[in-house]
């Protein structure tokens, strides 16, 4: 809920930090910025330039919920689930448990809270910053699990989180802004990353046409991240899925590819596979380090910056 992770949020207009009301009913600032929290558990912290047009639409979103609520990325769910828990309790010397990295868990394209709310389960001391731009995910989400707080905000710009807030940060087939994901983060936290890999859902993008997979996606991302981060570690996690026409169909329609193709050709297609048809998941699991150096840098910025929010160039942050 928002009361678990309010004290990690700032304001999206004068980055002032913002806390609850009594009632739970509105977020504020010092500098008297109000925001409501709607009745499904979530608030909206977008700036007012964000833009919205990439947000997933109620249809993929249930088209997520029923894939990922069906198990078949429960391997990968695993595999984060693993990576988070590890990394925040080795960082205090403590495997077995202990106070680990201080802040919370904040998932940055959390979608339906799917991979955080796994997280949780295993963190029974954490709460959970969900962060999206979809009001529809996050409604979702901020009811995902009790110790999810859902927010409304666009990865390409400031994010609504204070410095250094996040023991961890999650981050599964979603945008990325390195300078902001460092800003947030613990010294000692780890950032964790999922990506595709060239033969994820190799058999659906042959046959149905999809989006292909970039080759040199990994490359790409430790590029995209050298500035700021130092990779730590890699998973791969690979596996068949057994998967119905209806898994198919809701396969598609969660993804990217949902806003690229033919709803009445799609079913065509479908209907002419195999059922159950082996589908392949493929996809790398990847710890980074937040740069030490950077976090001096960062605070003597922000202290000469105070309350000012500068919108980033969306050049350096990188998607799936």
């Amino acid at each position: 809920m928002l009361h678990d992770i309010a004290d990690a949020l700032r304001c999206p207009h004068c980055a002032a930090p913002l806390s609850l009301d009594a009632d739970g009913r509105t977020l504020r600032c010092t500098g008297r910025h109000t925001f409501d929290v709607a009745r499904q558990g979530y608030t909206s912290l977008l700036a007012g330039d964000a833009k919205t047009g990439t947000a997933d639409t109620a249809d993929m979103v249930a088209a997520r919920d029923a894939f990922l609520g069906a198990g078949h990325y429960a391997p990968i769910a695993d595999a984060v689930t693993h990576a988070v828990t590890a990394a925040v309790r080795a960082a205090a010397g403590d495997p077995a448990g202990g106070d680990g990295v201080p802040g919370h868990i904040a998932d940055v394209g959390a979608g339906t809270g799917y991979y955080l709310a796994r997280v949780l389960d295993a963190l029974p001391e954490r709460a959970g910053i969900a962060l999206d731009i979809s009001k529809h995910a996050l409604r979702r989400a901020a009811r995902a699990h009790a110790r999810i707080g859902a927010v409304v905000c666009d990865a390409w710009q400031p994010l609504p989180v204070r410095d250094h807030a996040a023991a961890a940060i999650l981050n599964v087939f979603a945008p990325r802004n390195p300078a902001e994901l460092h800003r947030i983060l613990h010294p000692a936290g780890r950032l964790v990353v999922v990506t595709p890999n060239a033969g994820h859902l190799a058999e659906p993008v042959a046959r149905l046409g999809l989006l292909r997979v970039d080759s040199d996606k990994k490359a790409r991302l430790d590029a995209a991240l050298a500035n700021h981060f130092t990779p730590a570690g890699d998973t791969r996690v690979a596996f068949g899925a057994p998967l119905t026409h209806a898994d198919v169909a809701t396969v598609v329609g969660m993804g990217p590819s949902a806003w690229h193709t033919d709803p009445a050709e799609l079913r065509d297609r479908i209907a002419a596979l195999p059922e159950p048809w082996p589908v392949s998941v493929d996809v790398t699991v990847s710890i980074y380090s937040p740069r030490a150096h950077l976090h001096t840098r960062d605070a003597r910025h922000n202290a000469l910056a105070s309350n000012r929010i500068v919108t980033h160039n969306r050049g350096p942050i990188t998607s799936e």
